[in-house]
């Protein structure tokens, strides 16, 4: 096939450019003093992010066309396995591309490397069914994606910088057929998007969070949340790395790898967004490489391909949607639940279960499996630490007419050991960033007076919201002295009312 440039494709000035000359000058030589701009004080505006280069998607089309016969040619008569089609497939993709390029610079209108990667990304996601969605998924300066119908994209990038970007499909039925691509290749686990099922929730093949409702809406609405950190640890939470924000201080990170050692029962809580996942995960590379576990998930995000190789002997669940008639439970055919799945964890002979989020019934067999287990994780919504006893008991009441929020109080304080609130604060809106860190470490203590779930701040907000030490441990301090943590050693720390964290936070608010 010989290809043919399209007239504005890949290489378009990007919409809004301006000239970059200088204004011209007066006639006499000399600029009028009313026109010479009054330095005023302001605060330096965000830079703008660069632009990427616009993609023709006519060209795409084109192209994912020639790459998929010159698959199914090499396809024909032949017997291979899947990694071997995917050599192949990335290898006649390249081939495509290239022959295009060369074209257009035959052409006398050069395309820029960077050009040409970009529409590599282009085809090979066409070909998979993600189309430009996969614009969105390779550009790591985005942190969340809000498409609200085909032509209304918003992005939030790090630091908190919002842009309405680029549509991704050219009308709502394409982009409900990305949408439905997506879902087809969602993992192990049987995904779809129709309208018998009009909600989505699912991880893409990035290791992002899609989730979609179309039909029920106005519009077809999707939202992206990118994970980023994928593989993290606690040292890099304390400060080590330099593209994450310091979320505890070394003070914290020493008393929670002593809890993971300890195996203490944690629940992460914290508002959408705040970092929850990101904690979990480093709170995960805590675990023996050789220790058994059970990650159980609605759709999996919390172990990446890399964690995987060091936990070899983990043992990760995916919750199963049902399709079809529903039964004389209500729930559709086919459902398997996190609350179906934790009875089978507790029988696959590990101490340690781990479920990446509980919003629902699935709350009281996790509280009923920590009662069991040493060392067992999750997470909740909560919009602040005083919030999240009452928010365990409203999930606990869902699971059924006999519980009680009496049972519900004594299930929790008999289940948690620890539980991690971590802060977010955006001061996007006036000027600033988003700032994420662990602001409480509460030990719980049971069921008090009034039959009320009793804690110990250990780690509380110091002057900046940040954690601080607190108080002394009380009912787990033998088990951390079985690890080798001395509590005691946060006695000066409580003393002064400061904490150890190596940067100081740079809040608007403080400058106000």
């Amino acid at each position: 096939m010989r290809f043919e440039p399209v007239s504005g494709d890949p290489r378009r000035q990007p919409p809004g450019a301006t000239s970059t000359a200088p204004p011209l000058a007066p006639a006499n030589g000399r600029h009028h003093s009313a026109a010479l701009p009054v330095p005023v004080p302001a605060i330096a505006p965000r830079p703008e992010p660069t632009p990427r280069p616009r993609v023709d998607f006519q060209v795409v089309r084109e192209l994912r066309r020639e790459l998929s016969e010159r698959l199914a040619l090499w396809q024909r008569g032949r017997e291979f396995t899947v990694d071997e089609e995917d050599t192949e497939r990335a290898r006649l993709a390249v081939t495509v591309v290239a022959e295009y390029a060369d074209a257009v610079r035959r052409a006398g209108t050069p395309m820029a490397a960077g050009e040409e990667r970009i529409l590599l990304d282009q085809v090979t996601a066409e070909l998979a069914g993600l189309g430009r969605l996969q614009t969105l998924l390779v550009d790591d300066t985005i942190e969340e994606v809000h498409i609200l119908g085909c032509d209304q994209v918003r992005v939030t990038r790090h630091g908190g910088g919002v842009d309405w970007v680029e549509p991704i499909a050219d009308s709502d039925d394409e982009l409900v057929e990305i949408l439905q691509a997506a879902a087809r290749r969602a993992g192990a686990t049987e995904r779809s998007l129709s309208t018998s099922k009009p909600t989505l929730d699912l991880q893409l093949p990035d290791g992002s969070r899609l989730a979609a409702v179309f039909l029920v809406s106005h519009r077809p609405y999707a939202v992206i949340r990118k994970h980023n950190t994928l593989d993290v640890s606690l040292d890099d939470l304390a400060g080590s790395r330099g593209d994450l924000d310091e979320m505890i201080d070394p003070l914290v990170r020493d008393f929670l790898r002593a809890s993971m050692r300890a195996g203490l029962n944690i629940m992460v809580a914290g508002l959408a967004g705040a970092g929850k996942t990101t904690v979990i995960r480093a709170l995960m590379d805590e675990i023996p490489a050789d220790e058994p576990y059970v990650l159980l998930e609605e759709s999996r995000e919390l172990l990446p391909a890399r964690r995987r190789l060091k936990h070899r002997a983990v043992m990760s669940f995916e919750a199963r949607e049902g399709h079809g008639e529903r039964g004389a439970d209500g729930r559709p055919a086919g459902e398997v639940s996190i609350a179906d799945l934790i009875p089978l964890s507790l029988r696959m002979g590990v101490l340690r279960i781990i479920v990446g989020e509980v919003r629902s019934r699935e709350i009281v067999p996790m509280l009923q499996a920590m009662t069991t287990s040493r060392g067992s994780m999750c997470t909740i919504h909560a919009r602040t630490p005083a919030g999240v006893s009452e928010r365990i008991i409203e999930l606990a009441l869902a699971h059924g007419r006999e519980m009680t929020v009496d049972q519900a109080r004594r299930m929790a304080g008999n289940a948690l050991d620890l539980i991690v609130y971590v802060t977010v604060e955006d001061e996007t809106a006036i000027g600033g960033r988003k700032h994420r860190f662990v602001s409480h470490v509460e030990e719980v203590i049971g069921v008090g007076d009034g039959n009320r779930i009793t804690t110990t701040q250990v780690f509380g907000p110091g002057p900046d919201g940040r954690a601080v030490p607190r108080h002394l441990p009380e009912r787990v301090r033998a088990q951390l002295l079985r690890v080798g943590y001395d509590a005691r050693l946060l006695s000066r720390w409580i003393e002064a009312g400061t904490g150890a964290w190596r940067r100081p936070r740079h809040t608007r608010l403080g400058r106000r």
